[in-house]
């Protein structure tokens, strides 16, 4: 997350983009960049963001861009002098994220589930750790990118993240089930783990 609050705890970039005039290839860029950077928008084609250094820099990049494919935008810097005004900010800022983390934490658990199904039938096999790695992959690179826009620490980051970190211990003890499979042995236990040097983890992997 971004963690820039102390050094402009107060100020916002306001960035008024149109591209009526550019390609639609560049309308959609836009969209998706200033979306990627958690903008808040106030009204069609005019939204908010912290002012931030790495945003400023986004941001400024993406409007020259705009400028240069035929289109107009502005940035102005705005300061918010009333604790209630950012307050409520805040608290929109946080509601969008909020929102998304919500949807990591609805979607962790098809994970689990499918590692729990696996399971049961006997299948853990390196094909299907493979298979959940790639998923977690998307998870966790999901989580991250949310974690980027979260400027203000959303609350629902916590059970986000645990969301997550649960798939990724179900899914070493389902990687454990899988190299034991493939060995003919049941899965070492926590202590019978620790004693086996890395090697001979490898072995049994490849």
């Amino acid at each position: 997350m971004i963690s820039e609050t102390a050094q402009v705890p107060k100020r916002f970039l306001l960035v008024s983009v149109s591209t009526a005039d550019a390609p639609a290839a560049t309308r959609v860029r836009v969209w998706r960049k200033l979306r990627s950077l958690g903008a808040m928008y106030l009204q069609q084609s005019v939204c908010l963001l912290p002012d931030r250094e790495g945003v400023r820099r986004q941001v400024a990049r993406l409007l020259a861009s705009v400028r240069a494919d035929g289109g107009t935008a502005r940035q102005l810097t705005v300061d918010i002098a009333a604790d209630t005004e950012y307050a409520e900010l805040v608290r929109e800022f946080n509601a969008e994220r909020d929102g998304e983390y919500g949807e990591v934490v609805e979607r962790a658990p098809d994970l689990l589930k499918e590692l729990e199904r696996e399971t049961a039938r006997g299948n853990a096999t390196y094909a299907e750790v493979e298979e959940s790695e790639a998923d977690l992959e998307r998870f966790e690179k999901w989580l991250a990118k949310i974690a980027a826009r979260d400027y203000f620490d959303a609350p629902g980051g916590t059970a986000a993240r645990g969301a997550v970190e649960r798939c990724r211990a179900a899914l070493a003890a389902f990687e454990d089930a899988a190299i034991a499979a493939q060995a003919g042995t049941h899965p070492a236990t926590d202590t019978e783990q620790s004693s086996l040097p890395a090697s001979a983890t490898l072995r049994a992997v490849e």
